[in-house]
């Protein structure tokens, strides 16, 4: 397993440094984040996403000799585009869960910069060990292969269900070992009242973003390794993703249904990415990394088309006699 240590290191000194420059000065007081400002995020991050894919291709980041960089590049690039793929469904989440919880719209990105922090370490640690267990175990490849699959069938046959943060048992445990407020007490997460430490209602929403992120991971990451087995460009373009969720989600949260066949296309998306990793570990099959983001930009741009030709049908109601 190739490693590139002292540029991770760098790596995430770089992303502790954007995170705290964006809560400490552009964020520091909480307010309302509008579209125009969401859409000039969204552009900001992918902006440097793809400066340091370029980085990559340019011999900048990394410790790729010349002939490996654009390969590197487009794997960066492709796992760069699943991960913001895949990140829709988190956005509905994220949507349901502030809504559910009735977060005021000042409060909401400081609560998803927190759960975007935590989704960091989280999918740092699950990278890192996956890429480990594929080293060590050949057959865990046939694993994540099969999970792909079955997870891409599960999505494209599974009708609308709702959430029911009651039921999380995080959640539930987080209530019995912390008391929690009944009303915010502004952006804080813990607060004290008579000497006794209580939890706040965004505490539970924090909770609830980081147990739902960690079950994404297990269909995410996989599908990154499907792609390249590179610790450096795995956690790269991951984390990168990661990163503009929250603007993500501020900018197209309200648009989400319009794309309604977009969940369709998630599904063959992974069905395929799972058919492709169980190609390799069986036959040794690999797929030019050109076509497998030629694939993956295909089939979300067919379901993105077909939802614009073809929008929902609104509901009638029916005609009185």
């Amino acid at each position: 397993m190739q490693t590139s240590l002292p540029w991770l290191i760098g790596f995430n000194a770089f992303v502790l440094a954007v995170l705290a420059i964006d809560l400490g000065v552009f964020h520091r007081k909480a307010h309302e984040i509008r579209l125009k400002e969401a859409i000039v995020w969204v552009a900001v991050w992918v902006a440097l996403a793809m400066l340091f894919d370029l980085g990559i291709l340019l011999g900048w980041f990394g410790t790729y000799e010349p002939a490996a960089r654009p390969r590197a590049a487009l794997e960066f690039l492709t796992g760069y585009l699943i991960e913001e793929s895949l990140s829709v469904d988190n956005v509905f989440v994220f949507a349901v869960i502030l809504s559910y919880f009735a977060v005021p719209p000042s409060y909401q990105h400081r609560v998803l910069f927190f759960g975007i922090l935590g989704a960091v370490v989280f999918r740092g640690v699950f990278i890192f060990m996956g890429l480990w267990l594929i080293e060590k175990f050949e057959w865990m490849m046939y694993l994540f292969g099969v999970l792909l699959v079955v997870t891409g069938i599960k999505m494209g046959m599974a009708k609308d269900k709702e959430i029911e943060p009651e039921r999380n048992p995080v959640l539930r445990l987080t209530r019995r070992v912390l008391p929690v407020t009944e009303d915010y007490r502004g952006t804080k997460f813990l607060t004290r009242i008579d000497g006794r430490l209580l939890g706040t209602p965004l505490l539970l929403v924090l909770v609830f973003i980081e147990t739902t992120d960690i079950i994404f991971a297990a269909d995410s990451i996989p599908a990154i390794m499907a792609i390249s087995q590179d610790p450096f460009v795995v956690y790269t373009s991951n984390i990168f993703a990661i990163l503009g969720l929250r603007a993500l989600y501020f900018a197209v949260a309200n648009f989400m249904r319009m794309f309604h066949y977009l969940h369709y296309g998630l599904a063959v998306l992974l069905v395929v990415i799972g058919c492709k990793m169980l190609a390799q570990a069986a036959w040794h099959v690999k797929l030019p990394i050109l076509g497998s983001l030629g694939l993956v930009a295909g089939i979300l741009g067919v379901a993105v088309v077909v939802s614009i030709l073809w929008p929902p049908e609104a509901k009638c109601a029916p005609a009185e006699a």
